[in-house]
């Protein structure tokens, strides 16, 4: 880690050991070459020693696998596998966008799995799509919930439901569910039809609407909120963040020259480094969040409120189905 932060002193064991390493790798011995692989998952708190021309100066970046690289992952972990004649490892590979090679290593596990539990003699399609809402989603909860907390879990997902069919550039909505799912009594299941790498200004609007399209149905509905909105508001306020903060998105504040919100290592950087913003630009900051927040959450209530009758359609159909997939959706939609 970064050296000199104040915490520990210069006599600290882990600064000693990097020390040690530094040495080392400058090869001051001329007989012996020292080649050292390494590997990390938080480059960002390296030390500025290591990484310059002449230690670490090779890098290899490893991203998420992209689709075509996914399939190749999944056929080497089903090669044990029994497969049936309808899985399809290409549309199993666009499902999973975002997945991680573990990811897909562990999604035929569960696949197998869920086939065995059933004594079936082969891995079928359904028993992936049931693996993939495992990961996606976590185990499904026996929770007794009340009529009326059902009823309000139902609005709350079909506003988000309804906000991905009405916006115009959300990712295409899989499926919706108000079974209890990990620490969720409900879900919305989106997912992108391609890699994406490049976020436009609209995208990410149109995210924050879908992530207060629960709020919104519940004000609509019974003009009350819930804390089940919890999360969808701590999510929409980073996105706003950073939109602000990082990929200038915001007309006030057009060039992205602020590090707010960004982690640090230690305690002792984050206490010693200099504001490069002033506290007239950090309202400016917060109200730019704010405006940007509120301009989504009236957006949302409109369009849910010019579609009541769609949104009553959805919740009735959770009610009465607990999961509705794409297709079922799409049919109750197009009526």
């Amino acid at each position: 880690r970064v050296r000199g932060t104040g915490v520990g002193g210069g006599h600290d064991e882990r600064e000693q050991t990097l020390n040690q390493i530094l040495s080392e790798m400058d090869g001051f011995s001329p007989q012996e070459s020292v080649i050292i692989l390494a590997a990390t998952n938080r480059p960002d708190v390296l030390d500025p020693a290591l990484i310059r021309p002449g230690r670490f100066d090779r890098r290899i970046i490893l991203e998420q696998p992209h689709k075509k690289a996914r399939k190749q992952i999944l056929v080497i972990h089903s090669k044990e596998v029994p497969l049936s004649e309808d899985v399809d490892l290409d549309a199993l590979a666009g499902m999973s966008v975002g997945f991680s090679g573990a990811d897909l290593e562990n999604l035929v596990n569960e696949a197998a799995l869920i086939a065995g539990r059933e004594n079936k003699d082969q891995v079928e399609m359904a028993d992936f799509f049931e693996g993939i809402d495992k990961i996606r989603m976590g185990l499904e909860r026996e929770d007794f919930i009340s009529d009326e907390e059902k009823r309000m879990i139902a609005y709350h997902e079909a506003g988000h439901a309804l906000m991905a069919k009405l916006v115009p550039t959300a990712d295409p909505l899989q499926k919706v569910t108000i079974v209890p799912h990990g620490r969720a009594l409900g879900l919305t299941e989106q997912i992108p039809d391609e890699d994406r790498h490049n976020l436009k200004k609209k995208y990410l609007l149109d995210r924050i609407a879908i992530m207060l399209g629960g709020r919104g149905s519940e004000k609509i509905v019974f003009d009350d909120v819930s804390t089940g909105a919890g999360n969808d508001l701590k999510q929409a306020t980073q996105m706003a963040r950073r939109m602000v903060c990082n990929w200038g998105m915001s007309e006030k504040l057009p060039f992205p020259l602020l590090d707010r919100g960004e982690p640090h290592p230690f305690l002792g950087k984050e206490m010693t480094e200099p504001k490069n913003f002033s506290e007239d630009t950090a309202r400016m900051i917060d109200e730019e969040i704010r405006r940007i927040i509120n301009e989504q959450d009236t957006r949302t209530e409109d369009l849910l409120t010019s579609n009541r009758d769609k949104l009553d359609l959805l919740a009735e159909a959770l009610l009465e189905h607990e999961v509705l997939d794409a297709e079922e959706i799409e049919k109750l939609l197009e009526n």
